[in-house]
């Protein structure tokens, strides 16, 4: 059975990232990185504090990415979250299911009460995959990213106080 599953983000992430870093990956996140970035992003995620960059499992196959980490947003101390799967494994709810997997993580610690996304206004499957996860759309916002690029994006929210969690993962 293949079954969807997270895990801490280990050295095993860093193929995943290279998978991730194309012209239709990033098309809504500023175009592909160089190597040098993609080297400095898989660095930043091993040190994360504050919250957790997970890799997407599908069985034992390393499918995608999904993290969400401490942010102030509109004044609030909140989780943004963003996520990533390959495209040879989209269009069957994986998306979705990471996205609440790493949310029941996000309320199980128990620091933030919402946990926001923010894609593009033209990426239509990325809005849906907050919907289908539960978020609810708060509107149009301008958006910074990559730094120093400002975007039009939609603000998605989820409430991780509503979140049953007593089973959620802590490791």
């Amino acid at each position: 059975m293949n079954s969807l599953h997270l895990e801490p983000w280990s050295a095993a992430g860093l193929p995943v990232l290279h998978r991730q870093n194309t012209p239709e990956m990033t098309a809504h996140l500023g175009g592909p990185e160089t190597e040098r970035a993609v080297a400095d992003r898989h660095e930043r995620y091993l040190r994360l504090t504050g919250g957790e960059m997970l890799l997407v499992r599908l069985g034992g196959t390393a499918i995608g990415s999904v993290g969400y980490w401490e942010r102030e947003w509109n004044g609030e101390e909140v989780y943004e979250t963003g996520y990533g799967i390959l495209p040879e494994f989209g269009g069957h709810g994986h998306a979705a299911g990471a996205l609440r997997l790493a949310a029941l993580r996000a309320a199980a610690r128990g620091t933030r009460r919402r946990l926001h996304a923010f894609p593009h206004v033209d990426h239509a499957a990325s809005n849906a995959v907050c919907r289908k996860a539960g978020f609810e759309l708060v509107g149009e916002v301008s958006f910074e990213y990559p730094r120093g690029t400002w975007q039009r994006s939609h603000d998605w929210r989820l409430d991780l106080d509503a979140l049953d969690t007593p089973s959620a993962p802590t490791a």
